[in-house]
């Protein structure tokens, strides 16, 4: 638990400057999203500054999407490390979140965590405590990329071949926010056949995602099987950045595919 963040909690709290705080909170022996509302009841608080690879996380932008809907006129506090910013970020410019009423506060992850990562920024601008260590590179792309084409496609079929068409992936993702899924239209993917059609089901989602994903890795941990999904959307991530120069979450711009974000109201 970092002391240092607890205690910037307390202060936003305390003064009012938040009405409440989208934190996780360890109770029963389990961590758990929670949202803190009192600056004397921090029982619990966890940020899992120096758990490294074995820390907990969470995506806490999607609770605080559903809390922002629900008090549009709140102003809340939420733990973010480098990913969870740039989803701040991008949520925003989808017209998901409204930055004006959000107070970001941040944790740099250990080194064990982002080299496990491969984070190129593995701390958020909102930096309260933690080490602001280097950026890895993409090591995990630049391994399939000297594959072969041939190859290249054997490795991805074999991964895509083990899905199990759980949603695991689309359900803990913090930039899904439509109101339609891709991923459950009849003319896309087939209802009721499992596994799915390969690869149109990674495919399809991996489409959607481009211009989107803010590289947290959820999809890749909450994966069942262990699909390598990271580093598919790592490589769409660099395809984006080679046509458009453009990477989610590290500028003030739109990404060029989004051309019209749909509102809060609209969900």
């Amino acid at each position: 638990m970092s002391e240092k963040i607890e205690g910037h909690v307390g202060e936003l709290l305390k003064q009012g400057k938040i009405r409440a705080f989208v934190g996780l909170k360890k109770e029963n022996g389990q961590i758990i999203p929670h949202l803190f509302t009192d600056a004397t009841d921090l029982d619990g608080f966890y940020t899992g500054d120096k758990d490294g690879i074995g820390a907990i996380r969470y995506p806490l932008n999607k609770v605080l999407v559903q809390m922002s809907q629900k008090y549009p006129d709140a102003i809340f506090g939420i733990l973010v490390r480098g990913c969870d910013e740039r989803g701040l970020k991008e949520l925003s410019k989808w017209n998901q979140l409204n930055p004006e009423f959000i107070v970001p506060v941040g944790l740099a992850c250990p080194k064990e965590l982002a080299e496990a990562c491969e984070c190129i920024k593995p701390y958020p601008d909102a930096f309260i405590d933690g080490e602001q260590v280097p950026g890895i590179s993409n090591k995990t792309v630049e391994k399939v990329n000297a594959l072969k084409i041939s190859d290249r496609f054997r490795y991805w079929m074999e991964n895509f071949s083990r899905c199990i068409k759980c949603y695991g992936c689309r359900n803990i993702c913090p930039m899904c926010f439509c109101n339609e899924c891709s991923l459950e239209d009849m003319a896309l993917i087939e209802t009721g056949r499992i596994p799915p059609e390969t690869p149109i089901f990674h495919l399809t989602r991996a489409v959607h995602m481009a211009g989107r994903c803010i590289d947290c890795g959820l999809c890749e941990e909450a994966c069942p099987v262990d699909i390598p999904l990271r580093t598919l959307y790592k490589k769409v991530a660099e395809i984006i950045e080679g046509h458009y120069s453009y990477r989610p979450g590290y500028d003030e711009k739109k990404s060029p595919l989004n051309i019209l974000g749909p509102r809060p109201e609209d969900n």
